[in-house]
């Protein structure tokens, strides 16, 4: 169950109660009516990237959405990201409000400096003058036997960089919810998404609805020891939850959902409650963000500890295409059970 699940309107009422009629929907489809939505609403939100219109989307994400707003607003790049980027920035600048979608994060490499150099910087440079709003999306980090150039995750990266909002996602509804709030806020957002998820099924509203970036979710309620992780690593998260349950050790399992704004104050509540931290990223460890929530947990929460905070990341290594290097390379639920049980010293 979602803890903050019901945020119905723009203006994030929290005292408006709203019973929801939800439905069962793919996470494209999630993404798609986040992005239909709000270009309904406000003709200056658009879309780019590549294949996003005549292809309906690399991974049909943008499917039908030619058709409805048309080549004005769903359009078709060249392959050059560095390119479509610094159109998009420019654009942003210039008072609308680009969707630029990546076929991968992996490609997005090329693009680094507009996002980092360009759009997180025109507010300050330009002392307020000229904003940025704009939305960076698409899949990050592995999917499969693809290689040590397309499987890598950079949230971490990316949520270094002031200016810049991060966002990864793991479901349909927090990628819905999200997306459409990426959209209308004034400041670049960076979404992650994961090509191994776009066909998962989900709950989501039919009614119009709203979460506030910068705020984790609560996604099981334990008191044994906090389990933190976001995208596609919450699957590991949960699945080691559940065989925890089995032996009678109650986990706390916290979504990050925004790495930048962090979700700083959930964690650390959690903590003072279960005394235990195993943080599970699928990045690799140096630098990384379970480096960051450790160091901040250490620094407000050192005496709520009763164990050392242990991290799961991926391994320190480039991924091979091996199925079998892809399977050690990766977080899985029986390392975060051997983890859990290590800090509960059992």
């Amino acid at each position: 169950m979602h803890t903050n699940q019901l945020i119905p309107i723009r203006l994030y009422l929290p005292l408006l109660i709203i019973i929801m009629t939800t439905r069962k929907i793919a996470f494209r489809q999630a993404l798609r009516e986040a992005m239909q939505e709000e270009m309904r609403r406000d003709s200056r939100v658009f879309l780019m990237g590549e294949e996003v219109a005549e292809y309906n989307g690399a991974y049909k994400v943008s499917q039908g959405m030619l058709d409805e707003f048309g080549a004005k607003r769903v359009i078709d790049t060249p392959i050059s990201e560095l390119g479509f980027a610094a159109v998009g920035v420019g654009a942003a600048m210039n008072g609308v409000r680009p969707i630029v979608e990546f076929m991968t994060w992996n490609f997005a490499l090329l693009a680094i400096d507009q996002i980092v150099n360009s759009a997180a910087k025109t507010l300050s440079m330009s002392a307020g003058q000229f904003g940025c709003p704009i939305v960076f999306r698409g899949p990050s980090a592995s999917a499969g036997q693809l290689g040590a150039q397309h499987s890598q995750a950079f949230e971490n990266w990316y949520a270094n960089v002031p200016g810049l909002k991060v966002i990864s996602v793991s479901n349909p509804y927090d990628a819905k919810g999200l997306l459409k709030s990426a959209i209308i806020d004034d400041d670049p957002v960076v979404f992650m998404e994961s090509e191994v998820m776009y066909g998962d099924m989900g709950d989501v509203p039919e009614e119009e609805y709203y979460i506030p970036i910068g705020k984790a979710d609560i996604r099981r309620e334990g008191t044994d020891v906090t389990i933190v992780s976001f995208n596609k690593m919450m699957k590991v998260a949960l699945a080691a939850a559940d065989e925890l349950a089995k032996d009678g050790i109650e986990a706390e399992v916290i979504d990050l959902r925004t790495i930048r704004p962090l979700d700083h104050e959930t964690i650390i509540r959690s903590v003072m409650k279960t005394n235990r931290l195993v943080i599970v990223e699928e990045a690799w460890p140096f630098g990384s963000v379970s480096t960051e929530i450790t160091y901040r947990v250490q620094k407000d929460a050192f005496d709520y500890l009763d164990a050392p905070i242990r991290r799961i990341t991926t391994a320190d290594t480039s991924l091979s295409y091996s199925s079998v290097f892809v399977e050690a390379f990766l977080p899985n639920p029986a390392r975060v059970i051997q983890c859990v049980r290590e800090v509960l010293y059992k």
